[in-house]
């Protein structure tokens, strides 16, 4: 082999390992970082209702917030809570009123599961997260009526979080958009709720 073919399959050889090191750091972030939003989100694992991490800014005043979110629209407020299953199924609650809400529900890989308002049921969103394990369980252990209350989700991991997002359209509506964004209940969902 000549000089020239060396010095190009070097060359080569470099690039394709510089690749796949590249991709492997990239895949590698979400789970080496320390500030993911779920490791942010832990904090919030003792509280029962959500925390307003951006508060609806649209003219009125302002309002705290725990504010580690990058600049979001200013018209809607955020809310956060966080889950972990080992403590058994969690139950989430929102009432819902004259405001565009919607909740998401995110693990270790993203967002699997979404709702807005449209889904309430006289006024309420109910929705229950679990495990494989207990979502088998809760399905044999329960009656009829029981079965039809819920909406299960079954989470692809232990921890993750819930995400509430309330659209303040009108500067009158920010302190309810806010409120809103704070009052949704996040709660471990025992055998005798």
């Amino acid at each position: 082999m000549t000089q020239g073919g060396r010095f190009l399959l070097a060359t080569l050889c470099g690039l394709v390992l510089a690749g796949i090191v590249h991709i492997a750091v990239v895949m590698a972030i979400p789970y080496l970082s320390a500030n993911d939003a779920l490791s942010r989100a832990r904090a919030t694992l003792s509280n029962d209702t959500s925390v307003l991490i951006h508060a609806a800014e649209t003219g009125g005043p302002p309002e705290a917030a725990e504010g580690w979110l990058p600049s979001q629209d200013p018209a809607v407020a955020v809310g956060i809570c966080a889950y972990d299953l080992d403590d058994g199924p969690v139950r989430i609650s929102a009432e819902t009123g004259p405001l565009l809400e919607s909740i998401s529900v995110h693990g270790r890989g993203g967002a699997f599961y979404a709702v807005t308002d449209q889904a309430a049921v006289k006024g309420n969103i109910e929705l229950v997260i679990m495990t494989r394990r207990q979502f088998d369980e809760a399905l044999a252990n329960a009656d009829e009526d029981e079965r039809n209350r819920d909406v299960r989700i079954v989470a692809p991991g232990r921890e993750g979080f819930v995400v509430v997002r309330v659209l303040a359209a009108l500067p009158s509506q920010q302190a309810l958009a806010n409120a809103a964004a704070r009052s949704v209940s996040c709660t471990i969902d025992g055998p005798d709720e």
